[in-house]
């Protein structure tokens, strides 16, 4: 019995570190994939957000088209013939969401060259994107287009 008692006792003195090691390797390996995963929902996010912002864009500009007292838009008598209400909604939308979009550019177009209605109307959205977890430097362009007709 003691002899039992005994091995018994020298095999947990034997394999003490071996926890210590196993846990270390599978964190290694397992925090990597964490971050991945995490990087890559907050950059799915953020290229959700941009198409929304775009298509608020849209519909803002659809509304606000020449008919409209708060005209938009390249037509005559519009009190914002650029577009910067555009560019103002855009960037207010883009700004209330989880991720800094502080630094997104905005370009409206009108392909038509009005804001009349049945004009066509193409808000585009662009940001350099840099990862969370940011070691290298890289910042990657992400653009999002939205298109619709101006029916006011």
């Amino acid at each position: 019995m003691l002899a039992l008692i005994h091995s018994e006792r020298s095999f947990r003195r034997d394999t003490r570190g071996s926890v210590l090691v196993e846990t270390s390797l599978a964190l290694l390996l397992a925090l990597p994939v964490i971050f991945s995963v995490f990087e890559l929902c907050l950059f799915v996010y953020t290229q959700a957000i941009l198409g929304d912002a775009a298509r608020l864009g849209t519909r803002y500009a659809i509304v606000h088209g020449s008919d409209s007292s708060t005209c938009s838009g390249p037509s005559t008598g519009c009190s914002d013939p650029s577009g910067a209400q555009i560019v103002t909604a855009v960037q207010g939308y883009a700004a209330a969401s989880f991720s800094p979009l502080g630094g997104i550019a905005v370009t409206p177009s009108w392909p038509d060259g009005s804001s009349a209605p049945s004009s066509r109307i193409v808000v585009t959205v662009r940001y350099n994107y840099s990862p969370f977890f940011n070691n290298t430097g890289f910042i990657f362009p992400m653009y999002a287009t939205s298109e619709g007709r101006i029916v006011f």
